[in-house]
């Protein structure tokens, strides 16, 4: 059977997986009984809550006599890892871009990687059904994109398909829509080049990894050069040089969702095998007597740090089943072998960890899915790495974009000015105001919320990381004091009602709180301590019920990323199974003080 690999790309959102949900459905791999539903491809449970992919994966597609090995990526730089060894697979490349957003800052990330890897790209202008969009317009857009960056004449001669995921069509021409998306279909077998065969010893790099409760670790990759035989020994070459001679046991192909037993995989076609241990994403499998490496996957190096610490509140333990330094570690680890883009070191404390990744949302999706295993954290303020650079000190700058409508743009451009941003572009794009920035990562901390606060929610936001350049200067922090628990209890609505008018509160009446936990938001810059355990007296005058009825505003309950990007740095997230809290490091009040003033 002839085969094609082929790796979807886009900005997030742009209809990726939906698009894997009609190629899906148009090959008929489900049987008549099964419901597949929507977005099949984003298995997990956070994916599907997002609406966003994480994790990579890979299914395979019958379509006339071609087997059609489809990857689909995740459209966000913080998962760029995922992207990079995804791309590996790949012989080609089906670039997603909105008929109306056209080229967004996460295009140009996947896009520079693609074509850096000389794959072929096949533009596909997805959502044309849109009101207000420009296809025409889009395609020569992302000509220039492709030009900008450097592609090869080959790749700038690519195939352009219109069409709508949703409505389950693409063709030639976006005026016309047709019935299904056997055009894309063919245009894949058309334009996308077969997988070289390379006679010769075996090599297979090791771009994915699986696990099986029953087998153990499974390892995945495009086979490169040769073949890879069942029971065949071989040596494993590590991404460090060494070398370990180990034996392949059984051997599979991808068949639809499932793994199909397979004696042999020739070159050009993604397998999967069991046996090999201590293998690593990035290693090379290769012959047994005259091994030869294959060029290890290159990461993106970390822009963000954070410090993961055991959960050490008064409410520790009390819904989490994993609490101590060794589980949480042994956790870390184990997420280190197979996401790329992770780093973890052990700091002084035997208690803490420093974890660096991509950006606030790659570490968040780390820490909700520990969260939902049933673990108990505390983790510090996110900090941006620094590195110096020919003596200089340099910093992690990115691009923004924001969508704004006009009207709000002046207040987006002082929000972002004062974080050191600076404005590249300015121009209209439909009804909306279409803004550029160059600006530092940690002025990206924290702006999502503090921009969507300031324009009601309708400013459109995305950002990529661009280089290191000098450090920018300071950037002023959080406007707001915290409001802090005195005493630990339940929150009581008289006391709640009582200090409204001091700011936000981040709880619910009768939560649990305890002392040092940050409960609100001040309205004045400074912390100020207040006691919301506290009753009505009781008297002969005073009775229970002869006061008006409590009105209290409801509470502004915050997401993890959220909570991350509103923490100072004398601040912890507590992050359980069932609660976000947010806590000074120093319980006591006598304590902060006395830091404060050493």
């Amino acid at each position: 059977m002839k085969i094609r690999n082929i790796a979807i790309v886009a900005h997030v959102d742009h209809g990726k997986t939906t698009l894997v949900d009609k190629m899906l459905l148009s090959s008929k791999i489900f049987e008549s009984h099964e419901k597949p539903g929507e977005l099949i491809m984003d298995s997990t449970p956070l994916e599907k809550e997002r609406g966003i992919t994480i994790l990579a994966k890979n299914v395979s597609i019958k379509y006339k006599d071609f087997k059609i090995n489809v990857l689909d990526t995740p459209g966000h730089s913080d998962f760029g890892g995922e992207v990079e060894r995804v791309l590996n697979m790949a012989d080609g490349v089906v670039l997603l871009v909105d008929a109306f957003e056209g080229p967004m800052p996460q295009t140009r990330f996947v896009l520079s990687k693609a074509l850096g890897m000389g794959l072929k790209p096949i533009v596909v202008i997805n959502k044309v059904d849109k009101l207000n969009c420009n296809p025409q317009e889009v395609n020569e857009m992302v000509f220039e994109l492709m030009f900008s960056l450097n592609a090869s004449e080959e790749q700038l001669n690519f195939a352009t398909v219109y069409g709508s995921s949703k409505n389950g069509w693409m063709g030639a021409d976006w005026k016309k829509p047709t019935d299904d998306i056997t055009y894309l279909m063919d245009m894949i077998i058309e334009k996308i080049p077969a997988p070289l065969e390379n006679p010769g010893n075996t090599q297979m790099l090791i771009t994915s990894l699986d696990f099986s409760s029953f087998i153990g670790r499974i390892a995945i990759g495009k086979v490169h050069r040769g073949s890879v035989k069942e029971n065949q020994k071989i040596t494993l070459f590590k991404r460090n040089g060494s070398k370990i001679k180990s034996k392949i046991k059984e051997l599979f192909v991808f068949d639809g969702f499932k793994k199909r037993k397979v004696d042999e995989v020739k070159s050009g076609e993604i397998c999967a095998i069991t046996g090999v241990e201590g293998f690593e994403i990035g290693d090379t499998i290769a012959d047994f007597e005259n091994p030869e490496t294959l060029p290890t996957i290159k990461i993106d190096e970390p822009t963000m740090s954070m410090t993961f610490n055991i959960n050490d509140s008064p409410f520790y333990g009390k819904d989490g089943k994993y609490v101590n330094s060794r589980k949480i570690k042994e956790r870390l680890e184990k997420e280190e072998e197979r996401n790329l883009a992770l780093r973890v070191e052990q700091i002084e404390s035997a208690d803490s960890f420093k974890v660096f990744g991509r950006g606030i949302l790659h570490l968040s999706i780390l820490i909700e899915t520990m969260r939902r295993e049933g673990y108990e954290l505390q983790i510090g303020q996110p900090q941006v790495i620094l590195k110096e650079i020919n003596g200089t000190k340099c910093e992690p700058i990115e691009e923004l974009i924001i969508d704004i409508p006009g009207h709000l743009s002046g207040k987006a451009i002082e929000i972002v000015s004062i974080r050191k941003g600076e404005m590249k572009i300015m121009e209209p794009k439909g009804d909306l105001m279409h803004l550029n920035f160059n600006i530092p990562s940690r002025g990206i901390i924290g702006l999502r919320n503090y921009l969507l606060s300031a324009t009601g929610g309708e400013a459109i936001i995305s950002h990529r990381f661009i280089e290191f350049q000098p450090f920018k200067g300071d950037i002023p922090g959080r406007l707001n004091g915290s409001l802090i628990s005195m005493e630990k209890g339940n929150a009581v609505p008289y006391s709640l009602n009582n200090m409204q008018d001091r700011g936000t509160f981040f709880i619910e009446p009768n939560q649990p709180v305890y002392e040092g936990q940050i409960i609100g938001k001040n309205n004045r810059a400074d912390d100020l301590v207040i006691n919301i355990t506290k009753t009505k007296k009781m008297s002969n005058m005073r009775s229970a019920g002869s006061d008006d009825k409590v009105k209290i505003r409801p509470a502004l309950i915050l997401s993890l990323e959220e909570a991350l990007e509103y923490i100072q740095s004398d601040e912890y997230v507590e992050v359980t199974p069932n609660n976000i809290r947010l806590r000074k490091i120093l319980l006591k009040e006598h304590e902060r003080k006395r830091a404060k003033n050493s």
